[in-house]
């Protein structure tokens, strides 16, 4: 396993900081539509962070190398992906801890033998699910205790059932839970704002329609349009934290407008 620490803003600087220049080539780079509504810091940051993001390109095509110079490369499973992308301040006043799409929504790159080279799956999966496709990838049983499932029969076609959502855990700066699926963020959180490793009592507090609105821009929380889509993501959130081990709890419903 090989963790790189940028782009991550793990230092004391305020800032992400490319290699020497690096930054100078994304001056004047693309702008994902989910920040460029708003301000942020997005405008000071986006050149370092994509110049960060081009030199971890730039290693994984030399570990590939090596693998390849080794003899390797045709019997080794590679994945690559992130622990969670980045918003830049524009959602809130930090950079990762929200259920924004620029927040939870991350790339997954598998490649190998028994891979399907060029598929993409439009199925929602999640970092769960990384570690029981690896085991099953190396011909190894998962352990019963493993919560997540192998996308490699959902990868080659053949995995119909699959469920297609996905169970999101936000701590730190908030304490909240999300569920994520094709149409729909709904996301809840603790009434008093603070940050704890679960609540017994959470509040409804964003729900957007990505097919209509893809950049998460109108907040549909405690619409009467929507109450009964709110119930239904409701009960299933509160039914995949009863199964990933969590405590019951309950969700109170967003005050509705006049």
């Amino acid at each position: 396993m090989i963790s790189y620490l940028e782009p991550h803003f793990q230092n004391d600087c305020n800032c992400f900081v490319a290699p020497k220049g690096y930054a100078e080539r994304y001056q004047n780079s693309f702008i994902p539509r989910d920040l460029s509504f708003f301000p942020g810091d997005w405008q000071e940051q986006l050149p370092d962070y994509y110049g960060c993001i081009a030199r971890v390109d730039e290693n994984v095509g030399r570990l590939r190398q090596e693998l390849a110079s080794l003899g390797l490369g045709k019997h080794t499973v590679l994945a690559f992906l992130s622990d969670h992308g980045c918003h830049f301040r524009t959602r809130n006043a930090e950079y990762k801890r929200s259920g924004r799409e620029s927040s939870v929504h991350v790339p997954l790159v598998l490649t190998g033998p028994g891979l399907d080279k060029g598929r993409t799956i439009k199925q929602l999966v999640g970092q769960i699910d990384v570690a029981p496709t690896l085991l099953e990838a190396a011909g190894i049983p998962a352990p019963s205790s493993i919560q997540g499932k192998s996308i490699l029969r959902l990868a080659a076609g053949r995995d119909p059932n699959w469920r297609d959502e996905i169970f999101i855990q936000i701590s730190e700066y908030m304490t909240g839970r999300a569920l994520r699926t094709p149409q729909w963020t709904y996301v809840v959180t603790e009434s008093d704002g603070k940050s704890h490793e679960s609540a017994s009592t959470y509040v409804e507090y964003q729900l957007y329609d990505l097919f209509a609105d893809p950049h998460q821009l109108v907040n549909l929380a405690g619409r009467r349009e929507t109450r009964d889509i709110s119930t239904h993501l409701r009960e299933r959130l509160l039914g995949r934290m009863k199964e990933a081990g969590e405590e019951q709890a309950q969700i109170v419903p967003a005050p509705l407008y006049p």
